[in-house]
């Protein structure tokens, strides 16, 4: 049964206010499973393409084996919050190991990273920036595990 999620992303890692505001998402989010941020900054170097290409490199390289592996991608498939801890659920239950997240830096995900993934998920068609893309995606997981959990923390709405 998996217990691990991991977040996987690439962008500027500098310590700042969105460390503070996903420090009490990942807290809360341990109560329920072990979490792993792991934080990609390839070398830059070239144009965009080749910094693209360098952040896929070190993404995928930082992908545990035998991880389901989800794509941030506003072309991915959206679910609603309920649709989401159903999900979580179904694959604890059944997928042995980690569940992996990735997001991309201000490039994307390059067409690499998004065929090597087993789904994509998204928050909608708008372009967030990496930090609010992975501030929104803990708070997610915590509402998903909050609502399997029977935690009063979700509302459905009148």
């Amino acid at each position: 049964m998996s217990r691990d999620l991991v977040v996987v992303w690439a962008g500027r890692h500098r310590r700042n206010e969105w460390e503070t505001l996903c420090e009490p998402l990942k807290r809360r989010i341990s109560r329920h499973l072990r979490i792993r941020e792991v934080a990609v900054k390839p070398k830059a170097g070239g144009g965009d393409s080749e910094r693209q290409r360098a952040e896929a490199d070190a993404l995928l390289a930082a992908v545990p084996q035998g991880a389901w592996t989800v794509a941030l991608d506003r072309k991915g498939k959206m679910r609603s919050s309920e649709e989401l801890a159903t999900w979580i659920q179904n694959r604890i239950e059944d997928w042995p190991g980690p569940l992996v997240f990735l997001i991309g830096s201000d490039l994307g995900l390059s067409k690499s990273v998004l065929a090597q993934t087993r789904e994509r998920m998204s928050f909608g068609p708008l372009t967030l920036p990496h930090e609010l893309a992975r501030l929104v995606l803990l708070e997610q997981l915590y509402r998903g595990l909050a609502i399997n959990a029977g935690i009063k923390y979700h509302r459905v709405p009148l």
